[in-house]
């Protein structure tokens, strides 16, 4: 399969569909136009984004509407690269609904407040309960092995981002000022990654899917997993107040769609992941290690109370770092529109909760299979002899999904364990004794 370099990646992430919005008004002829602002890359909210967008469900939502109504309604996708973007044109009228991170929507709520242009959270996309979803990378061969190496050095991250809040949460709780005992550089996803190739800073944090598509590429390798702070991280639907109570109908056609795009991703998640491949131009591999069926990341629109605590819990990191100043979060919290387009379904959306991830392999044929342990992956996988197209395995601490050949792997007696990070793996081994670390090639061997 053909790989595209980094640099094209990291062009297209930065580029953006121009054009312009609007306040989904008839106009005289009769038709309306909904914007939709979302990001593509942004792997975890592709049933309110691209997977949605490639489906067409909200198109057809919208022609079943008009043709009741006889009007002609025109859906306009405008692709960002973060979500900031998107909360400037929501609040200047442009954009009408919005998907981006937990941190972004914050600032989407304070300043639309601030603008008087107010907007509501009113759906969840992805989600992982323990943070799993933002990673910070180094280069490969790094000496960096734990957070406290990083005291003194250069930090790459898009600040007012959910990987600036882990980034800053993480150093906090290893003693190291975020402000002052590192040098932070606030840079856009792809300006970061490409930094770190260069060797211009000395580590990244980012949110998915940057640090799977480094790693996959062998151009970064995991320093800290974001499940390690235990506080969950979600990216969310957004609309602007005066559009939901003009057109609250429009609104709930589109959580119908969002919830139907939720409904195939999880049913065919191989299909979905290369559908985004497709329109994104990512790695069928990495889109499966968030969005696939013990991917990092779990789908569903319920507003679960898990997530609005969380959100409350960041509010003060982005204060303290005067992105915001006080934010409502239970005004802008808004279930009425999601509640009526799920019905009887969303108090069971409500009461699911996600499944622990399992090892899985997807073969070259298609097939994917999972597995109740990581040896008994390894077995298969040797066993397969060059049929593997990847390979995922759960961290043993954390839950965290990775690419097996990119774990850390630890022997403890019979036992095979992966982690995400060097430093996971070494407090493991610190704690155990006779467990020892050893290469991808040597478990493989162990296993079988």
């Amino acid at each position: 399969m053909t790989r595209k370099p980094l640099a094209f990646l990291a062009a297209a992430l930065l580029l953006p569909l121009t054009g312009c919005g609007g306040d989904a008004s008839a106009g005289d002829s009769g038709t309306v136009t909904v914007t939709v602002g979302y990001q593509s890359k942004t792997i975890n909210t592709v049933t309110a984004g691209t997977l949605l967008r490639s489906l067409g469900y909200f198109e057809r939502e919208l022609a079943a509407r008009g043709k009741r109504e006889g009007v002609t309604y025109k859906v306009k996708w405008q692709d960002y690269a973060t979500g900031a973007p998107i909360t400037a044109q929501m609040t200047a009228g442009k954009v009408d609904i919005g998907s981006m991170g937990d941190f972004p929507l914050l600032i989407n709520a304070a300043r639309g407040k601030q603008l008087n242009r107010p907007t509501k959270l009113v759906s969840v996309t992805g989600y992982n309960l323990r943070g799993g979803l933002n990673t910070i990378v180094t280069a490969p061969g790094s000496e960096l092995a734990s957070l406290k190496d990083l005291r003194g050095r250069k930090v790459s991250t898009s600040v007012g981002s959910a990987a600036d809040g882990t980034l800053v949460r993480a150093l906090q709780r290893a003693d190291i000022d975020p402000e002052k005992d590192i040098r932070k550089l606030n840079q856009q996803p792809a300006v970061g990654a490409s930094a770190l190739q260069a060797g211009s800073t000395d580590a990244l944090s980012q949110f998915v899917a940057w640090p799977g598509l480094l790693a996959f590429q062998g151009r970064a390798q995991a320093l800290y997993d974001g499940a390690e702070l235990n506080l969950p991280t979600f990216h969310g639907v957004t609309v602007r107040e005066d559009f939901a109570k003009k057109r609250p109908a429009v609104l709930e056609d589109f959580l119908r769609a969002q919830a139907a795009a939720t409904d195939y991703l999880n049913k065919q998640p191989v299909a979905a992941a290369e559908s985004v491949a497709e329109a994104t131009g990512l790695p069928p591999e990495v889109v499966y290690l968030y969005n696939g069926a013990n991917g990092i990341a779990t789908f569903g629109l319920a507003l679960r109370a898990e997530l609005v605590d969380a959100l409350k819990k960041d509010v003060p990191v982005l204060k303290s770092a005067k992105l915001v100043g006080d934010v409502n979060v239970d005004a802008f919290v808004d279930e009425q529109y999601v509640k009526r387009a799920l019905g009887d379904g969303y108090a069971k959306a409500l009461a699911a909760a996600p499944e622990a991830a399992k090892s899985e392999v997807w073969l070259k044929s298609g097939a994917t299979r999972s597995f109740a342990t990581p040896a008994e992956l390894l077995r298969h996988i040797t066993a397969q002899q060059g049929q593997v197209r990847a390979a995922y395995v759960p961290d043993a601490t954390t839950g965290t999904l990775w690419f097996a050949d990119k774990a850390v792997w630890v022997a403890d007696g019979v036992k095979l364990l992966p982690f995400v990070t060097r430093s996971g793996a070494a407090a493991y081994v610190s704690g155990h004794a006779g467990a020892r670390t050893l290469p991808y090639a040597e478990a493989l061997k162990r296993a079988s």
